[in-house]
């Protein structure tokens, strides 16, 4: 059954409420292919927004407010406008997060970020599929284990995820395969037990997200034959009362060019907010509320379980 069908099999809609959150996606370019990537990002991707783009980002975002503002893509820290961003955002919105990508932070091209991340107060929202090593380079690629380690150390070092410190450190975990991920609580404690005691790295929570069928995961599941069973796992996990807190809901997400979607899957999958294409500099106001968001069977990997709900939007961690 379709994720359409299923929505009104329980009488549901999923309809837009009040904007809050703005999501920017500053393109595709990474220097990793983690499997589990819903966009296909990499170092073959050059897409990136540029600094005409930059601009008409920050003053949307100085025209209306949001209480958060997401920093995503590919890797962020690639974006040579990254810094431009940050100083034209933090005062704009009560929370800025970025999530980044631990070794394209360690470049050398990056060392600067660190000071600014800091200076601004940025949330760091940080992929770790896993705190076991080989885990998480089955993901992610060899040697981005210890690279991973030693730039979670630096960020303690300043401060990042240290008690009372206020410089959040969030850390990102996906499942290594076609399979949901465990309860959030078990898996965070399982996090700080084998980080703090093996590594000495402390964070301020953990959040595991599922992964969602598309891009690049989409690709693994269809060659390694799991494609069918994973969509009925998600599907048979449909829970009617995650789709009230859906992040579609409150987001607003503009992509690299500048064109507006309701969440980063929507993007992922070309299906633009309203089904039209609009352009961030042409939008007068924010989205109506009770206006219809497109959806597609991906969708299941939202509502699946205790759902999605945090998926793009880290501010709201306890309805993960």
């Amino acid at each position: 059954m379709t994720f359409g069908n299923t929505l009104k099999k329980h009488n549901l809609e999923l309809l837009r409420d009040e904007t809050t959150t703005l999501q920017i996606n500053v393109g595709l370019a990474c220097d990793l292919s983690c499997r589990h990537c819903h966009q296909d990002a990499g170092p073959h991707r050059s897409e990136r927004m540029s600094p005409e783009v930059v601009g008409e980002v920050l003053a949307f975002a100085r025209r209306h407010h949001f209480s958060t503002i997401d920093i995503t893509g590919g890797a962020p820290e690639l974006l040579p406008e990254l810094p431009r961003l940050l100083a034209g955002l933090a005062p704009v919105t009560d929370q800025l997060i970025v999530r980044a990508n631990l070794t394209a932070l360690a470049g050398p091209e990056a060392a600067s970020l660190l000071e600014l991340y800091r200076k601004h107060r940025v949330t760091i929202a940080a992929s770790l599929p896993a705190s076991n090593g080989s885990q998480l380079e089955a993901q992610r690629g060899s040697g981005v284990w210890q690279q991973s380690l030693a730039m979670l150390r630096t960020l303690n070092a300043i401060g990042y995820g240290r008690e009372g410190s206020g410089l959040e450190l969030l850390l990102v975990s996906n499942p290594t395969g076609a399979f949901l991920a465990p309860g959030q609580s078990s898996a965070e404690r399982k996090f700080r037990g084998d980080l703090e005691r093996r590594h000495g790295i402390t964070f301020t929570n953990l959040l595991t997200l599922v992964n969602v069928p598309l891009g690049r995961f989409r690709s693994w599941l269809e060659s390694s034959g799991n494609l069918e069973g994973y969509m009925a796992t998600l599907a048979g996990g449909f829970n009617p009362a995650t789709v009230t807190g859906l992040m579609c809901r409150t987001f607003l997400s503009v992509d690299w060019n500048g064109y507006l979607y309701d969440c980063d899957f929507n993007l992922a999958s070309g299906k633009p907010h309203g089904g039209i294409h609009h352009h961030i500099r042409d939008l007068a106001g924010l989205p109506e509320p009770g206006s219809a968001i497109p959806t597609g069977d991906y969708c299941y990997a939202c509502t699946a379980g205790a759902g999605f709900t945090c998926g793009g939007s880290i501010s709201d961690r306890e309805a993960v």
